[in-house]
């Protein structure tokens, strides 16, 4: 999702990303109950007769994310992005349950209100879900952070623990092993990420086989057949501009958004995730600019120190957290490329997916380079 949710972060939106205004005023209004808190039309609630404004959010290579004003109230609209899109993948519907199932049990996740499946309306299924406000860290330190040493460690700190609190909640107790099936998990991510790259892949990139074979045979430990002992739930892309924080204490987490890929499994996924987007000085180019380079500056936790904080805090076995973070190195650099097939099939002409091309094998390139020190 990876959108800033503070008060002047939108923009008009993009030539080929509108939406039907009228159709989804009249959707809106039909359904205008499910988008108060409660379900009720009490005084100070929304009204059918409000004033409709649109306005999209900059951020994202992937689904595209929009701040819908309805009289007094706003809201966030999550639809997918134009034009062809790879099987199973931006599924508006089965995000708005991971998050109507989610919520309750972890509120750091926004509440879902509405979720329209009817194509004729935007063009594409959507839901729409709380807004909330805050900062978000992209490629660039928020002035409200700056060069605070102290706070960038608090920062990563919260980042950790934000984490090991979503892997403590119980998928059991709280019936969410329901949304994902914890045993075999990570075999089936690494061959299904595999089969996305063979599908999107416009030219052979020989590091992505040699990554693809070193995590094939190294797949960890399953959770135990019967019990799911170990699983949790896993958000699956937990990295930095995908949480939200305080403005007035950006330690302080108030969000964690974009829960698309959200299942049950081995949580050192996440770790891995997180891991693979924190940047640090000594990187390559090619990891550095692909993701992010802001963590690349003084005061943020160094890699080690976020693993050791998180084992640390969850109790769990980090000692093979070099495939998990290969495998997330991997599962980037297959993002890329899906965005770059698009892009040069003509599918979308966002001149900002035209370099994608070179990334692939530069985020592959760092992927084998940890998995030969790796020592696993």
């Amino acid at each position: 999702m990876n959108e800033s949710l503070t008060s002047n972060d939108t923009t008009p939106i993009r030539p080929g990303e509108e939406l039907d205004r009228s159709a989804l005023l009249r959707e809106l209004q039909r359904r205008i109950s499910e988008l108060d808190e409660d379900g009720s039309q009490r005084e100070g609630g929304l009204q059918e007769a409000a004033a409709l404004e649109i306005e999209q959010f900059p951020g994202g290579h992937s689904n595209l994310t929009y701040l819908i004003r309805l009289g007094q109230r706003e809201f966030v609209l999550r639809r997918p992005p134009v034009g062809p899109v790879a099987p199973t993948a931006h599924d508006m519907p089965r995000e708005f349950r991971l998050l109507r199932a989610v919520n309750p049990v972890f509120p750091l996740a926004p509440k879902p209100f509405l979720l329209c499946e009817d194509a004729s309306i935007i063009g594409v299924p959507f839901y729409l879900m709380e807004r909330r406000r805050g900062i978000v860290i992209r490629r660039e330190v928020p002035r409200e952070i700056g060069g605070d040493a102290v706070l960038r460690r608090r920062i990563s700190e919260a980042m950790i623990d934000t984490l090991a609190a979503l892997h403590r909640v119980n998928i059991y107790e709280t019936g969410l092993e329901a949304i994902g099936k914890p045993v075999g998990f990570v075999s089936r991510q690494v061959k299904g990420w595999h089969e996305r790259w063979r599908r999107s892949k416009t030219a052979d990139v020989p590091e992505i086989d040699d990554v693809v074979q070193w995590l094939g045979e190294r797949i960890p430990e399953e959770p135990d057949a019967k019990t799911g002992h170990g699983a949790a739930l896993v958000h699956n892309d937990f990295k930095l501009d995908n949480v939200m924080l305080d403005v007035n204490d950006p330690s302080r987490v108030v969000a964690v958004l974009d829960w698309e890929m959200c299942t049950v499994g081995d949580p050192l996924v996440d770790l891995g995730i997180l891991l693979c987007y924190w940047a640090e000085k000594d990187d390559p180019e090619a990891r550095r600019e692909s993701i992010s380079p802001v963590t690349t500056g003084a005061g943020w936790m160094s890699r080690k120190e976020m693993t050791e904080r998180y084992a640390e805090k969850t109790g769990r076995d980090v000692s093979r957290i070099a495939f998990y973070e290969a495998f997330a190195l991997f599962k980037i650099a297959v993002v890329v490329q899906q965005i770059y097939f698009r892009y040069v099939k003509g599918q979308t002409h966002d001149e900002r997916f035209a370099a994608f091309g070179p990334r692939v094998a530069g985020l592959a390139r760092a992927a084998l380079d940890l998995a030969r020190v790796s020592g696993i």
